[in-house]
């Protein structure tokens, strides 16, 4: 019996390290010496425990190299129900702009403005304020300003998106655009499936719609599973689907090619909405975003240059199909006009070439950003006892979001809460969802790292505060 526990004891420890993120699709498991060691078990009692879960499915062995994990990552609880949303007092506290310069600035989502390019596109807005001062005044109707619809439609034909300039129209933000193409699609007490996590910005627009929504359960590394999609079609009357194929946010997926075709295929004929702010961030080649890949004109394209440039333009824009007059009537409506000043510099700014370069740079650094942070991060965790190899931070393939996995007695929205008396700036698990998954899990942004003194010290910082709860969680 007590050889029959020790084994069950090993299988359930590797099982619950895969469940909660510590170890991914793919990733390497620990030696069966190491877990000898860690476990205080025997070799034999550690090789059965593996044998019985590669005959499972759920790992396989690799020559010369110990065992894998098989099965890719699911992220969150079982699949639930259709729910309504609650976020709106959490983010607000969340969305504070701190009063005192931060140490460790990790928590919002917006991009790196330190570049000459930005310092010229705030340059050209000067001598368009300067220039529209002796103008008459006017609205800016939609589809939005000439040059500026020209080179967003240049800009989504770099990302592989088929348009015009007549099928685009310039809206505040990508949230708008959303919000829009939602208005377009559904009405209050609708259901619209998304990803499980969720990027809580999404989530409170869904909740001020009167939306439910069902959170399809999903993959840190390639996103939103198409068998949760399809069994969640079957059981509901869903009547849209809110996806970012490329980059995630939180967790920095991004779809393969062959699942978006799988998305399009299980999902029949129910609209789908493409958030795609973060696809130009790429580190390798862009995949075929599902606009282009959809033969039915039911999916709705919705980028933004608040990733790539700065959130503070509220430049976005949509390329709705067969939805495109009814969007654009309420662009009218609603606004009666947009940001003639912003949209015109922009507009210029973007046909001076510059862009492209600033992109390209910014792919560099992100890119180094994400590899720098999560090397120093991990050695910071990997100090303390109770948390070497207890923890899972997500490797993105573009943009500058990381998603860290801690082990389930962390709380971080109590974390949160420590980190703010300690000038440090995170985003807990709980707001990128409806329920109450995540609740080990952290967003951090690498956009604006540094390596510098003051950045390690966060980390470390940042680090022992993790362990503190940790401990604090194990006493109980």
């Amino acid at each position: 019996m007590g050889k029959i526990c020790k084994f069950l004891l090993v299988k359930q420890y590797i099982e619950d390290k895969i469940s909660s993120g510590v170890y991914q699709h793919e990733e390497k498991l620990p030696s069966i010496r190491r877990l000898c060691l860690a476990l205080n078990v025997s070799k034999n009692t550690v090789i059965r425990a593996y044998q019985d879960m590669d005959a499972a499915g759920l790992i396989y062995s690799t020559p010369k190299s110990g065992y894998r994990v098989k099965v890719p990552m699911k992220i969150g609880l079982e699949q639930q129900g259709p729910r309504p949303i609650d976020l709106l007092s959490t983010s607000k506290e969340i969305l504070q702009y701190p009063e005192k310069k931060e140490c460790l600035a990790t928590g919002s989502a917006h991009p790196n403005v330190n570049s000459s390019a930005i310092k010229s596109l705030y340059a050209e807005i000067g001598r368009h304020s300067r220039k529209q001062s002796q103008m008459p005044s006017h609205y800016q109707l939609p589809p939005g300003n000439r040059t500026l619809v020209k080179q967003l439609t240049k800009i989504s034909l770099e990302l592989n998106v088929e348009t015009s300039p007549k099928q685009l129209a310039v809206t505040h933000g990508a949230q708008q655009a959303i919000s829009l193409a939602l208005r377009a699609i559904t009405k209050p007490g609708d259901i619209v499936a998304v990803e499980s996590p969720c990027y809580f910005g999404n989530l409170l627009l869904l909740e001020s719609l009167g939306l439910k929504v069902v959170e399809i359960t999903s993959c840190i590394q390639h996103g939103m599973e198409p068998e949760a999609l399809e069994r969640a079609v079957t059981d509901w009357p869903i009547k849209a689907i809110l996806v970012t194929p490329s980059f995630s946010n939180p967790t920095g997926s991004r779809m393969p090619l062959a699942r978006r075709l799988e998305i399009l295929s299980v999902s029949k004929t129910i609209p789908i909405i493409e958030d795609d702010v973060f696809a130009a961030l790429g580190y390798d080649n862009n995949i075929m975003p599902l606009k282009t890949l959809d033969k039915q004109n039911r999916v709705i394209y919705v980028n933004s240059l608040s990733k790539v440039l700065d959130s503070r333009l509220r430049i976005g824009w949509i390329i709705a199909g067969q939805y495109h007059s009814k969007i654009e009537k309420y662009l009218i409506s609603d606004n009666m006009g947009s940001l003639n000043l912003i949209q015109s510099a922009v507009g210029d700014f973007l046909s001076k070439g510059k862009y492209r370069q600033h992109v390209n740079k910014m792919r560099r650094v992100y890119q180094y950003n994400v590899r720098q942070f999560s090397n120093l991060l991990s050695l910071a965790l990997n100090r303390y006892d109770d948390l070497r190899g207890g923890f899972h931070l997500s490797q993105p393939q573009g943009s500058f979001l990381i998603w860290l996995t801690l082990p389930k007695a962390v709380d971080t929205f109590e974390l949160y809460q420590e980190c703010r008396k300690n000038r440090i700036s995170i985003l807990p698990g709980k707001v990128f969802t409806t329920g109450k998954q995540f609740r080990q899990s952290v967003r951090l942004s690498c956009a604006n790292f540094e390596d510098t003194e003051l950045w390690k010290m966060g980390i470390n910082r940042l680090a022992l505060l993790i362990h503190e709860q940790v401990y604090k969680a194990r006493q109980h």
